[in-house]
C-alpha cells in the first residue's frame, strides 16, 4: 500500500488536507502528516526527516506558506533540500501568502462551515476573485468571518470545499500536484 506523506509547517494545514484528501485520494493510499513548528523548523528539519524516512513506498509533498517571501525562491530552496536529501521527486507547493487564501477561494464553503450564511455572495467581488493576491488572507478572512480560528476553522471548512471551483490558484496547483504524484492526472 502506497503512503502519501505531507511535510507541513502548521497544524491547520493538516486539518485542511484531512478534509480535502478523502474527496479524491484512492483507497489504496494511506496518508501521514509530519507537522513542524513553523516554517523555520520545517526548513531546518525537512532534509533530516526525508533522509531518515524508512517506508519505501512513500510519496512526499512539502507545503508551506509564502508569507512575505518570494514564492520562486522559497520553492527552489525546498526543492533543493528535497534533492539533497535524496528525494528529488518530492512535490513542493507554496500557499500564496497563507493557507487562508484557499478558503477565500471558496467562500461558499466558509459560509456553510462557519458563516455568515451570505458570505458566498461575495465571491464575485474583485477582492476575492484572485485571493492569492491578497496581502494578508488570514486578516481578510477574519474580517468577513469573525468566528474563524486557524485550526478549528480549517477542520470545519475543508470538508465543504468544492475542489473543482476554487478561486485560489495555489490551492488548485496543490491539488494538481498531489493528483499527478499519485497517478490520478
Amino acid at each position: 500500500m502506497a503512503q502519501l506523506v505531507f511535510f507541513l509547517e502548521e497544524p491547520s494545514a493538516r486539518e485542511m488536507l484531512q478534509g480535502v484528501l478523502p474527496k479524491f485520494l484512492p483507497e489504496d493510499f494511506t496518508t501521514q502528516f509530519v507537522v513542524f513548528e513553523g516554517k523555520q523548523d520545517l526548513e531546518k528539519r525537512l532534509p533530516i526527516r526525508l533522509r531518515a524516512w524508512q517506508h519505501p513506498d512513500s510519496l512526499f509533498v512539502v507545503m508551506r506558506d509564502q508569507d512575505s517571501g518570494d514564492c520562486g525562491t522559497i520553492k527552489a530552496g525546498l526543492v533543493g533540500k528535497c534533492a539533497a536529501a535524496g528525494k528529488p521527486e518530492a512535490v513542493v507547493r507554496i500557499a500564496c501568502r497563507e493557507l487562508e487564501s484557499f478558503y477565500l477561494g471558496d467562500l461558499a464553503a466558509v459560509a456553510t462551515a462557519i458563516g455568515p450564511g451570505n458570505l458566498g455572495n461575495q465571491q464575485q467581488k474583485a477582492k476575492f476573485r484572485d485571493p492569492d493576491r491578497l496581502g494578508n488572507p488570514a486578516e481578510e478572512l477574519k474580517k468577513i468571518a469573525p468566528t474563524y480560528q486557524k485550526v478549528a476553522g480549517s477542520r470545519a471548512i475543508a470538508p465543504h470545499m468544492n475542489l473543482d471551483n476554487n478561486r485560489s490558484r495555489s490551492f488548485n496547483v496543490l491539488l494538481a500536484g498531489v493528483k499527478k504524484l499519485i497517478g490520478e492526472e
